[in-house]
Parts: C-alpha cells; sequence; structure tokens
C-alpha cells in the first residue's frame, strides 16, 4: 500500500529567540520534507524574524541554518508583508528563497494543505 504524500503548512508567530517553538516547527519541516511530504512555512507576527539574514547566535542553535536548510530541501516559504512592515524588516533582510506575501497568499498554503500547524 502506498502511503500518500501530504502537504504541510506551518504558521510561525514567535520570534526567533523567544521560544522554542520556531525551532522546534522547522526540525518538523526539515523531517517531512525528507520524508516526501510537501512544505509550506508562512511567517507571520515576531516569526518573521526567523526568516531574517545573517543570523548569529551564540548561545542557541541557528534557526536562520535551520531555515536555509528547509528552503534547500523545497519548502514554500513566504512571510507577511503586513507584519514586516509593522516592524520595519525588508525584503532585502530576508533569506534568500522567502517571499513577501499577503493573507491571500496564507489562504491558498492553507487551502492546498492537508493539515496547518500554528506556533
Amino acid at each position: 500500500m502506498t502511503e500518500k504524500r501530504k502537504t504541510f503548512t506551518i504558521v510561525i508567530g514567535d520570534g526567533a529567540y523567544t521560544s522554542e517553538r520556531p525551532y522546534t516547527m522547522l526540525r518538523f519541516a526539515y523531517t517531512a520534507l525528507l520524508e516526501d511530504h510537501k512544505v509550506n512555512i508562512f511567517l507571520v507576527e515576531d516569526g518573521i524574524f526567523v526568516g531574517k539574514k545573517n543570523q548569529n547566535p551564540t548561545t542557541y542553535d541557528n534557526i536562520g541554518k535551520w531555515m536555509t536548510d528547509v528552503i534547500s530541501e523545497g519548502a514554500n516559504v513566504k512571510a507577511c508583508g503586513v507584519c514586516m512592515k509593522a516592524r520595519g524588516l525588508s525584503e532585502d533582510e530576508l533569506i534568500d528563497g522567502i517571499e513577501k506575501t499577503s493573507m491571500n497568499g496564507f489562504v491558498e498554503m492553507c487551502e492546498e494543505a492537508d493539515n496547518v500547524l500554528f506556533s
């Protein structure tokens, strides 16, 4: 029996180093991708900072590296443009492969998902 590959949409709303949730969600995303599932990630609220370039924490696992790895494995990652504007984060500050979008982009991600996980 062939197992159906699923599409997961993961919403990250916590900042990169404010809790372990973004790290946990990126680990989940990476594992799902390695198992040939499709992964969408929507960065919203302070979660937009999970997608910021040039992260270099000294006491935490590097969330930016996890994000880069997830993108290289095929994740579709988008960031909320309204949240970016409110926090002064520009598109050129995002890790390569992350696209700015609106709530319409988020709706599309949810429409195609078998499961939506919100952290």
